[in-house]
């Protein structure tokens, strides 16, 4: 018998056995040693091992055969397990039976337990014993699915969990009897629901009925382990139940909702306010206890888009855990708070924003310390059975790739379930890594209330039909076991039937509803801010930021850029100031008013168009050097990191940080403006709607690189017309800035705004503008400036009675016509730049338009074609202007279906018709 007749960890494991017996045979176990006293092999050129006796080689090939049946009941186990609580039988495998390694029960019971190892050797005769005790662990009604993992620390640490049972109830007791009672209240609240409000949207529980008792758990832990917040994020199905039982929001709250009713003193209209179906909204409770820490649970409202709410929470935790009082890199603590994230699973496979969320969980900027997922798995997606909704095995195999570990568990058997729960509680604790739950139930009515679920389904329904519910399942148990009698579970169900009916029968819907209006923006205060900063302050704050350290070997270009910006405010009257140079001292001087700032987005650190350098990195040896957090003026801490090439994870994990920490500037970059095509539903289910629908107030910032340069139609638009769309009842700022001065005070002015007045700020950013000297400032004017919704035309200002015409602009537009040699012949025509969109300043524009005496056209002109841009925004908004005895006109690029032209030449052509079509030559 020769070394090749096994293969992998095989082989290497008989040589190591054979190693150790020659030094010791005591070492080995007896019968082992019996077998390698009849086997001699000798060395012969490239053969390790020399054929040996017969009757040894095959005793040998058993020892090696029963290795490697143990690690395949390892490694393939969950693919026998009895996952399936409505009886289907599990996939198998071949590798699992001792037939396939060429073993019978006999040759396994005269085998030691030794080859099987881990812990199930120390407490079994022999090798059967030890198999049969690893197919109690691994192919019972929970499955392990872990040996993808790389690192051997946590296989080793799972493989252990698992083979000792240290985390089933059996070796940590639970409250039987408070288990029973809490399935009795997951169970009687939604048949009560379904008695009192028939054919009501409530989107059951009932089949996962064991997801709350197994949240329970969770929280349980969580308070344990001292941290001081959960974040839940989870989809329809099931959520009424857990906010019920979980976050204790009142039955009578629920109830009211389910009676929906007309709430005259919610002024709906003039606050912009909608309000949200009863199971997208959220809530916060805070858990009374014993322990020193006080732990806050919250469920953030979501829409319907499955899965969209995962990068939310996922921000809100990073923002919880992460401190910014103090200047430098901010610091988070994974300990602070626990995320927990329920799918479904038609979503989990499906939804494109999941991979893109475990994507974040090991990288440096999106990092939360691990979250535990629960994968809610009924079994169809709507109507869709999983054999067309997914093209793995398990709903969980996507996890895989991202090296999570997984448990597979059948959601009949209440004991493992919580096992479940306290292992992925213990490995995120541990480890800081994700963890998933694969909790396999059935959905015992249609997707909704008023489906049929049998036209699709019939005999997955008619198991269903006859299937006990879980609770039943454990009372039946408990009464088997003469832990209750058999009246004490028919007496939980009226207990809390009556609960409930006590509840409906006092209800006044119209106080019992809660709904957080929200209050308008004041009224002015945009108006009142000062954003200036003293000539002195800036040059103190630009002279620490652009001192580099000793011993710093900075890129030969950048240290001419450094040079620049050191010297920028030289002189205060010089137009010294580019958009970086005004970014930097914007948010430096940010930082020092005590305002922390986290600017995150695709290669943001340098900047899509070489601008930031907000990180620089040492040439000789690779450090990394922030200025923003080495300044001594910094009161606040700042951070910058490169998002991975995502844009609706990324947009919606800091969605999820602005809200949950409001006073924080968080900024997204796009690489260009159309990326923000990714993220549309972040943009329309959370940041321009959730004040309307759930007063949320966000104040996220979003930098958009924008303008026509003959780039082509993906890299021309920010898709400026989709925000002017959207704009409504005063949910955002849209604004088109053209001067670094205009940039430095906006940001400002946003910081300012972020408690008394926040508003999410759209700013269309320059390309070509952000060296170009028109769009440069003079130190004088971050001084003294402020921000200007409108630009009048300074030149024109000097002779105004000449003006017959404005051409009314916003964006890059402007400086094309600014340098046309158009400009200088036509002196009866004024430039005036609208550098804020929306809200429309009316108030700002009407007084400039009224200063030219002669004035009679007046033209909004761009660069986008005529169904794009803030054409059709603005046309509405020009209307009042007729009563002036004003003529409005519009120019723009023909009305397309897209955004701008591939070809450079033909987009030269358009452009420079459009300048003269604007200024009427």
């Amino acid at each position: 018998m020769e070394l090749s007749d096994f293969h992998g960890p095989n082989a290497a494991y008989i040589v190591e056995l054979y190693e150790r017996f020659k030094q010791d045979p005591g070492s080995v176990d007896v019968h082992t040693r019996s077998v390698f006293e009849k086997w001699n092999p000798q060395p012969d050129g490239h053969k390790i091992l020399e054929v040996a006796p017969q009757a040894a080689a095959v005793d040998v090939r058993k020892i090696v055969s029963a290795a490697n049946l143990a690690q395949a009941i390892r490694e393939y186990g969950h693919l026998a397990a009895r996952l399936d609580p409505l009886g289907r039988k599990p996939p198998g495998e071949p590798s699992l039976s001792p037939e396939f390694h060429g073993l019978t029960d006999s040759d396994l019971a005269c085998l030691p337990a030794s080859l099987v190892g881990g812990p199930i050797a120390d407490s079994s005769g022999n090798a059967l014993e030890a198999i049969e005790a690893l197919r109690a662990i691994y192919s019972s009604t929970l499955g392990y699915d872990y040996d993808h993992l790389r690192n051997f620390e946590e296989r080793r640490w799972l493989r252990e969990a698992a083979e000792t049972r240290r985390y089933h109830p059996a070796r940590l007791p639970i409250d039987e009897k408070e288990l029973l009672d809490r399935l009795t209240q997951v169970e009687v609240f939604e048949r009560f629901l379904h008695r009192a409000f028939p054919g009501k949207y409530r989107f059951s529980i009932e089949g996962l009925d064991i997801l709350v008792p197994m949240l329970d758990e969770l929280v349980d832990r969580v308070i344990e382990s001292g941290a001081c917040t959960v974040l839940i994020g989870m989809a329809h199905r099931g959520r009424l139940n857990v906010l019920a039982h979980v976050l204790s929001k009142p039955y009578s709250e629920i109830l009211a909702e389910f009676k929906d009713p007309v709430r005259p003193d919610i002024a709906g209209g003039e606050l912009g306010w909608t309000g949200d179906v009863k199971y997208h909204k959220g809530a916060r409770h805070r858990v009374a206890d014993e322990t020193p820490s006080c732990l806050v649970i919250t469920m953030p409202p979501n829409p319907s888009h499955l899965e969209a709410i995962d990068p939310v929470v996922q921000g809100m935790t990073r923002a919880v855990g992460t401190s910014v009082d103090h200047p430098g890199q901010p610091r988070f603590d994974p300990r602070v708070t626990v995320p927990v994230l329920i799918h479904g699973d038609a979503a989990f496979p499906g939804q494109g924003v999941v991979p893109e969320t475990l994507n974040l969980s090991r990288l440096c900027g999106y990092w939360t310390g691990g979250t535990i997922h629960v994968i809610t798995n009924n079994q169809l997606g709507f109507t869709t059975v999983p054999e067309d909704a997914r093209s793995t095995m398990h709903a969980s195999d996507l996890a895989k790739g991202f090296e999570i570990p997984t448990v597979h568990i059948n959601a009949d058997d209440p004991e493992t379930c919580l096992e479940a729960s306290r292992l992925a509680f213990a490995y995120r604790d541990l480890f800081h890594k994700d963890f998933v739950i694969d909790l396999i139930g059935y959905r015992r009515h249609g997707h909704n209330e008023g489906d049929e679920p049998s036209f699709t389904q019939p005999k997955m329904y008619e198991v269903i039909r006859n299937h006990p519910t879980v609770r039943r399942i454990w009372a039946e148990s408990l009464a088997g076991r003469g832990i209750v009698g058999e009246s004490h579970a028919q007496e939980l169900v009226q207990k809390h039937n009556a609960a409930l009916q006590e509840e409906l029968d006092r209800l006044e819907p119209a106080e019992d509803l809660h709904e957080p209006v929200p209050k308008p923006p004041p009224a002015g205060a945009a108006r009142r801010v000062k954003t200036g900063v003293a000539l002195d302050r800036l040059r103190e704050i630009s002279r620490n930021v652009n001192k580099l350290p000793d011993g710093f070997h900075l890129h030969p270009k950048l240290e001419r850029l450094v040079s620049r910006r050191s010297s920028a405010l030289d002189n205060a009257d010089e137009a010294s100031i580019d958009w970086s140079v005004a970014e930097q001292l914007a948010m430096a001087t940010i930082l020092a008013d005590g305002t922390a700032i986290r600017m995150t987005g695709q290669d943001t650190e340098r900047g899509t168009f070489s601008q930031h350098h907000a990180a620089l990195y040492d040439v000789e040896n690779g450090r990394r050097l922030v200025p923003l957090q080495e300044f001594p003026q910094a009161k606040a801490a700042f951070e910058v990191y490169n998002s991975p090439l995502s844009e609706n994870a990324v947009l919606a994990f800091e969605y999820g940080y602005n809200i949950q920490e409001p006073q924080r500037l968080v900024l997204w970059e796009a690489q260009y403006g159309d990326f923000i095509n990714n993220a549309q539903i972040v943009i329309e289910e959370f940041i321009v709607s959730a004040r309307a629908k759930w007063g949320q107030t966000p104040s996220l910032v979003l930098l958009l690189p924008h303008g026509y340069e003959g780039a082509g139609p993906d890299h021309s638009s920010g898709r400026l017309e989709t925000f002017l769309g959207w704009a409504a009842e005063t949910n955002i700022r849209v604004t088109n800035p053209t001067t670094a001065a205009q940039y430095f005070h906006l940001l400002r002015r946003q910081a300012a705004l972020l408690t008394t007045d926040p508003l999410p700020l759209i700013v269309m950013t320059p390309k070509s503008l952000l060296r170009h000297p028109l769009s440069a400032s003079t130190p004088s004017e971050l001084a003294k400036g402020l921000w200007q919704p409108v630009i009048d035309d300074a030149e024109r200002r000097a002779r105004p009675e000449e003006v017959r015409q404005v051409l009314l602009c916003s964006g890059k537009f402007s400086v094309d016509l600014r340098t046309s040699e158009l400009r200088a012949e036509r002196t009866d025509t004024a430039i005036v730049r609208l550098e804020q969109l929306y809200r429309f300043p009316q108030d700002a524009l009407l007084p400039v338009l009224k200063g030219y005496p002669n004035l009679r056209i007046v033209k909004w002109v761009q660069e986008e074609p005529e169904n794009m841009g803030a054409l059709r925004f603005v046309r509405n908004h020009l209307a009042p202007l007729q009563r002036e005895g004003l003529d409005a006109e519009f120019v723009s690029r023909e009305p397309n279906s897209s955004p701008a032209e591939g070809s450079t030449a033909l987009h030269n052509a358009n452009q420079a018709a459009l300048v003269r079509d604007s200024f009427g030559g």
